[in-house]
């Protein structure tokens, strides 16, 4: 059904395109100046897009966001009332992304087909919305040219900042497989970042470009470009920092305290199982961290545990561990809630943070497959984590777990690169 929904959206999307690229084909552009200016500003905010694993279309490129949009509520360009239609903007907009896009899939880091869809179906909610109303007459007869005006556009791009984050959470649920539920979360709540901006620069650029033409345009987006860049920074260092969490966590298997690749391994596998119990992409990450370093504490120790496996020592000694390993956390400038999951992992379940019962559910899992103590494998593993539910792990994130392997393990998890 995901699935089905997803080709639904892509497939009206790729109708919309095509459709409204032939009227254009076959009626011409309405007002060509006006088409090229937009066009052109599509298309460089998407060259200039930085995409990054996770983060939502309209992160990567703001600036082609904002122009799609402006270009969708244009009524008047300097004075004089514009005409071009829902299907002429649809095919302005789409013909711009693709020209944008070009050079990104010629290096093999193109944007999927799913942003493409999305930046089709809302330019064109939007401007079904505002143009036949425009075009009629009787929007400027209701509202003028004032502040009703402003207010009006405004809540036009509230309702198409919703129909994105909707679309945004079928995309994603039909390809990730989560919970819709938490990826329209996520969704709203990446719109309450820079989504603000991009339709405040949206209205902007319309209402400078009805009262002052087209030099308005490039004028009005100097101050996104530079929220653009300044993002690309932020973006930067996060990808820093977690790669200086990566090799930190590799720490234990370089002194040989634990197996080589166990810390990524329980990693990738937590955050599994955390979209599949709906955590948002915040707490994914903090989790993701934590369960990159829940063994550091291991590096105190001056006789290392067997084979780096925690889960079958006397529960004091896997506390005293863990408390060090939260030592250990807090002197690397980690968020506090990493280091307090690192150091309450080896608690009894119903003592712990949520997060925490992720990770050492994960960990015993993979102490008990990579230590070949079952002839079962991971089956009998399982059953063993099922035998320890009354009191060390939490039922529902054992079966979570299960669930997750069955469907292929790590199959739906972006692995962690090596530091």
């Amino acid at each position: 059904m995901r699935a089905a929904g997803a080709w639904a959206v892509r497939g009206a999307a790729a109708v919309l395109a095509a459709v409204g690229l032939a009227h254009t084909l076959w009626n011409g552009l309405t007002e060509p100046g006006v088409a090229l200016a937009f066009g052109a500003l599509v298309a460089v905010g998407e060259l200039a897009r930085r995409d990054r694993p996770g983060a939502p279309d309209h992160l990567g490129a703001p600036l082609g966001a904002a122009g799609a949009l402006a270009y969708a509520l244009l009524g008047r360009n300097a004075g004089l009332p514009t005409h071009h239609g829902v299907l002429e903007t649809v095919a302005v907009v789409a013909a711009a992304a693709l020209a944008g896009i070009v050079p990104h899939v010629a290096r093999g880091c193109g944007p999927a087909l799913d942003h493409l869809s999305r930046r089709v179906l809302t330019v064109a909610f939007a401007a079904a919305c505002f143009q036949p109303l425009h075009h009629s007459g009787r929007l400027e007869q209701r509202l003028g040219q004032g502040p009703d005006l402003v207010v009006f556009l405004l809540l036009l791009l509230v309702l198409v900042a919703l129909c994105d984050a909707v679309l945004a959470a079928a995309l994603a649920g039909a390809r990730t497989g989560r919970p819709y539920g938490p990826l329209l979360r996520d969704g709203l709540r990446a719109q309450l970042g820079i989504g603000p901006a991009i339709c405040a620069t949206g209205v902007v650029m319309a209402l400078g470009a009805a009262a002052a033409g087209l030099w308005a345009v490039p004028v009005l987006s100097v101050p996104l470009l530079l929220t653009q860049l300044s993002f690309h920074r932020i973006t930067a260092i996060r990808t820093t920092y977690r790669q200086t969490i990566t090799s930190l966590a590799r720490a234990t298997e370089i002194a040989g305290c634990t197996p080589p690749g166990h810390a990524r391994r329980v990693a990738a596998l937590s955050c599994a199982v955390g979209r599949e119990l709906g955590l948002s992409e915040r707490e994914l990450t903090v989790l993701e961290y934590a369960a990159l370093m829940h063994d550091i504490g291991q590096l105190s120790l001056v006789d290392p545990v067997p084979d780096g496996a925690t889960a079958e020592l006397p529960a004091a000694e896997a506390r005293r561990i863990a408390g060090l390993g939260g030592e250990v956390a807090r002197q690397t400038g980690v968020p506090a809630e990493v280091a307090v999951i690192v150091e309450r992992q080896a608690d009894p379940y119903r003592e712990q943070p949520a997060l925490a019962r992720i990770v050492r559910v994960v960990n015993a899992y993979d102490d008990l497959v990579g230590g070949s103590r079952h002839p079962g494998g991971p089956l009998a593993a399982l059953e063993q984590l099922r035998l320890g539910t009354g009191h060390d792990y939490q039922p529902e994130v054992v079966e979570c777990l299960a669930r997750v392997l069955a469907r292929g393990g790590r199959g739906r998890v972006v692995p962690v690169p090596p530091g």
